[in-house]
């Protein structure tokens, strides 16, 4: 169990747990300091910080920033931001319309393949007018029986090939992190494991990514496995970055861990937080 749970989300994305309530469920799993990293946005960080008052809990605002690198989707956590500064705010809200674009053409693709409907079913999940994910469309998939799970969704339905992808231009890496720096955040590869990339690949990601001024690597999170940890741990060693970690939490039940359910980061790592 760790007292740091950095990458967690809430209904002002795609979690299920207002900001309040998912602080409520921090402070009773015994966590120092949780950080509210909402897909392109930060609108969740003031119910958070107040709902943290008067408890031994730090809420952290942070962000999850979805960016198109080398044709590849990835996500880059912006950790310890200011949510009111004007660069972050005017990338992400960019971010989020092209999220509504993406939307409708993932329900023109199912529509294709014969399920009718999921644009329509995946709003009907949607806790914030503000943004659509793909999450959504996995849970309406559920609902109706065309999956098993969430993760059977995913697997299903979800990946390169399948319906429910389709090619979307995010944000430019350096953008990305340019925006975290000028709120006075630190830039952080989320879950550097689940890209698949190539060793190679990864090396020249984050090489890249330290160049412009990323800081970290999240180390421990639901979508890595110890070994693949192990991998992330020597990479921020290698490249000098700050380890970060995250359970990646949306949901009491459709989340593979829970709120701080992450063992301590290995000896030798310099944790993103000492710079707090």
């Amino acid at each position: 169990m760790s007292p740091f749970d950095l990458h967690a989300h809430s209904t002002v994305s795609d979690g299920t747990l207002r900001p309040s309530a998912l602080v409520e469920r921090a402070v009773a799993r015994g966590i120092d300091v949780l950080a509210l990293t909402d897909h392109d946005d930060t609108a969740g960080t003031a119910e958070a910080v107040e709902a943290a008052a008067g408890s031994t809990l730090r809420v952290v605002a942070g962000v999850e920033i979805s960016v198109t690198w080398e044709s590849r989707t990835l996500h880059i956590l912006g950790l310890n931001v200011d949510p009111c500064n004007a660069a972050l705010a005017a990338g992400l809200a960019h971010i989020r319309e092209g999220r509504d674009a993406r939307a409708a053409r993932i329900a023109e693709s199912f529509a294709k393949a014969g399920i009718g409907g999921t644009l329509e079913g995946a709003k009907t999940h949607v806790t914030s007018g503000r943004l659509i994910s793909r999450t959504h469309f996995a849970r309406f998939l559920v609902e109706q029986g065309h999956a098993r799970s969430m993760q059977d969704a995913f697997k299903r339905y979800m990946r390169a090939g399948k319906p429910g992808h389709v090619e979307h231009a995010w944000a430019a890496l350096g953008d990305a992190v340019s925006w975290i720096r000028a709120a006075g955040g630190q830039a952080v590869v989320a879950h550097p494991a689940r890209y698949g990339l190539t060793a190679t690949r990864m090396r020249r990601l984050l090489g890249e990514f330290r160049d412009l001024g990323g800081e970290g690597i999240e180390v421990f999170s639901a979508s890595q496995t110890l070994a693949e940890a192990e991998d992330c741990a020597r990479c921020a060693r290698v490249f000098g970055l700050l380890a970060s970690t995250g359970s990646d939490f949306h949901d009491p039940v459709e989340s593979p861990l829970d709120l701080g359910a992450l063992p301590p980061l290995p000896m030798g790592l310099v944790p993103v937080w000492s710079r707090w």
